[in-house]
C-alpha cells in the first residue's frame, strides 16, 4: 500500500526564510524518482532547484508559480512506493490544498504519528540542504490562528488594548525575520495584520500592502484607548478610513502610466546590502589614471603561448590580491558590536557581474592562492553560471574584497558602494587609446581609470593611497607581480 509523505520547503541555507516558486518541474500524476528536482524556486540570492528526497507519485502540489512560500511550508506530496497514479490511496475528504488547481490526497507528514517513515528504497537517505530522508522529522508546533472570513489582506483595530501596541499575549504569525525586520523598520505593528498566507501566516506582501496603506504603529499608538465595550463599534469606519487618508498617492508615484517593481528576489537583497552599505559604512574613494599599454601586451604573449586563455579581469584579479597582501587592513571587516576591526587571513575576492536578473557579485575562493590561469577559469565559471541563474547561495557570500569592472559598460570611473560587510572595492573603467607621455615624449597609450572605495574605519588615506598605487604600478609594469611569486 503507498504511502503519502508531504514535502516540505526546506531550509535552502544561510539564513534564507523563504522563497518563490518559480517553476513546477513535475505535474500532479508525474512518477518522480528520489532526489529528482520538483521545482525551481527564486530565494533572496540565487534560482535554485529543489530535489524531493521520496520517490512515487506526486499527488498534490501547493502553490501556483509566483507564489511566495515560507521554509517549513508544503511543497508537494508524494505517494511513496507507487508506481503510478492507480497505485495510489483513495483520496479523503478534507481542506483544500494551498493550490486552489489541486485537491491533495490526505498528505501524511514524514515522522507523523503512526509513521515509521519511508523505507531505505522508497528515500534517498542523503542529508541535503537543511533536510534528509534518513530519519522522522521531529514534530513541531504550528502557530494556527483564526481565520477569518475577511479578505486577506492588513486590518487595523480600531482601537488597541490598553497599554503598549505590541503588549498583547500570544505568537504573532510570521516565520521570516526578513519579514519582521521590514515591520519593525516602518514601524508596523505585525498583531494588527491578518496574513494572506498558509493558516494566516504573515507573509512579506502583507507587510508592504500595509506599508503603502501607512498601517504604521505611531498611528495605531494614537488612536483612543476605549473600554472594550466600545471597541467593535468603530472598527470599520477606522479600518478604512486611515488607508485611504494615508494612501493618497504623491504627484511623482500618481503619473499615468506609472510601473511598479517589487524590490523582491535578487534585486530586493541588492537593495537592503546597499542601503546598508551606505548607511553603515563612512566610505571614501580615490582614483587614479595608469597607463595599460604593457597589461594588455603581456596578456596577448600569454594567450600566444598556447593553454587555456587569461582574461584581463583575471589578471587584474592576480593585481589584487598581490596589493592585497601588502595592505592587509583593506582585507578586512569592522565587527561594530564588539568595535573591532577584523583583518581576514584569506582573500575570497568577489566581482560584479551584470546579469538578466539584476547585478550579483560571485565569489572566487581562496583567490590568493590562485594563479592567473586559475582565476581565469573560476571568473568564467561563475560568470556563466550568474547568467544560467544557477548560482548557489554559497557562491553570493563569503567574499572579502570586491573587483568591479565597470568598463564593460563603456564608462571610464565610477564611485562604487562597497559591498557590505566588505571594507573595499576596486573599480576599473574601460581601457582606451589615450595621448600619454611615455619615456617623456607624447604618445597614444591604452590608458585606464582605476578606484578604490574604502571604509575609512579600518585605514587612512596613505594606506588607500599606497595600495592604488601599487595596483595603478602593476597595471603598467606587470613585472612586478614576479616578485611576489
Amino acid at each position: 500500500m503507498a504511502q503519502v509523505l508531504e514535502f516540505k520547503l526546506p531550509d535552502l541555507g544561510e539564513g534564507l526564510t523563504e522563497a518563490e516558486i518559480v517553476r513546477w518541474l513535475v505535474s500532479v500524476g508525474d512518477v518522480v524518482a528520489i532526489d529528482q528536482p520538483v521545482v525551481e524556486v527564486e530565494t533572496a540570492k540565487a534560482m535554485v532547484e529543489v530535489p524531493c528526497p521520496y520517490g512515487g507519485v506526486v499527488t498534490a502540489r501547493y502553490g501556483e508559480e509566483g507564489t511566495e512560500l515560507p521554509v517549513g511550508a508544503p511543497l508537494l506530496t508524494v505517494a511513496v512506493g507507487a508506481s503510478e497514479p492507480g497505485d495510489m490511496p483513495a483520496p479523503v475528504a478534507g481542506p483544500p490544498a494551498a493550490d486552489p488547481a489541486v485537491q491533495p490526497a490526505a498528505p501524511k507528514a514524514a515522522g507523523s504519528a503512526g509513521s515509521t517513515g519511508p523505507s531505505s528504497g522508497d528515500a534517498s537517505g542523503n542529508v541535503l540542504v537543511g533536510y534528509g530522508t534518513g530519519a522522522p522529522v521531529a514534530r513541531r508546533r504550528r502557530v494556527r490562528p483564526v481565520r477569518s472570513s475577511a479578505p486577506a489582506a492588513p486590518r487595523i483595530p480600531s482601537a488597541p488594548a490598553a497599554g503598549p501596541v505590541n503588549g498583547a499575549s500570544g505568537p504573532v504569525p510570521v516565520v521570516s525575520p526578513l519579514v519582521r525586520r521590514l515591520a519593525r523598520e516602518h514601524g508596523v505593528d505585525l498583531r494588527a495584520l491578518t496574513g494572506s498566507g498558509r493558516d494566516g501566516l504573515i507573509l512579506r506582501s502583507d507587510v508592504e500592502q500595509a506599508i503603502r496603506h501607512g498601517v504604521t504603529q505611531p498611528q495605531l499608538q494614537a488612536q483612543p484607548q476605549l473600554p472594550p465595550r466600545f471597541r467593535a463599534q468603530p472598527q470599520a469606519s477606522t479600518a478604512t478610513a486611515a488607508p485611504v487618508a494615508a494612501s493618497r498617492p504623491s504627484p511623482v508615484t500618481a503619473q499615468d502610466g506609472a510601473v511598479r517593481v517589487p524590490l523582491r528576489g535578487v534585486r530586493g537583497v541588492v537593495a537592503d546590502k546597499l542601503s546598508r552599505s551606505r548607511h553603515e559604512i563612512p566610505d571614501a574613494t580615490c582614483w587614479v589614471d595608469a597607463d595599460a599599454t604593457e597589461l594588455m601586451a603581456a596578456r596577448t604573449a600569454m594567450n600566444a603561448a598556447g593553454g587555456p586563455k587569461i582574461s584581463l579581469l583575471a589578471l587584474l584579479g592576480r593585481i589584487c590580491t598581490a596589493a592585497l597582501a601588502r595592505h592587509p587592513e583593506l582585507n578586512s571587516t569592522v565587527d561594530m558590536a564588539a568595535r573591532e576591526i577584523v583583518r581576514l587571513p584569506a582573500v575570497h575576492l568577489g566581482f560584479a557581474a551584470q546579469t538578466d536578473r539584476g547585478l550579483v557579485v560571485p565569489v572566487v575562493r581562496d583567490a590568493h592562492a590562485r594563479s592567473a590561469e586559475s582565476l581565469s577559469a573560476e571568473f568564467a565559471r561563475l560568470t556563466e553560471a550568474g547568467r544560467a541563474g544557477t548560482l548557489t547561495p554559497a557562491d553570493l557570500t563569503g567574499g572579502t574584497f570586491t573587483l568591479n569592472n565597470y568598463g564593460v559598460f563603456g564608462v571610464d570611473g565610477s564611485t562604487p558602494i562597497i559591498n557590505h560587510p566588505e571594507a573595499a572595492m576596486l573599480g576599473v573603467g574601460r581601457i582606451v587609446p589615450k595621448p600619454w607621455v611615455y619615456q617623456g615624449e607624447l604618445a597614444v597609450r591604452q590608458v585606464v581609470q582605476l578606484s578604490l572605495t574604502f571604509d575609512h574605519r579600518v585605514c587612512d588615506g596613505g594606506t588607500a593611497g599606497g595600495f592604488l598605487r601599487y595596483v595603478a604600478d602593476c597595471v603598467e609594469q606587470p613585472a612586478m607581480l614576479l616578485r611576489t611569486l
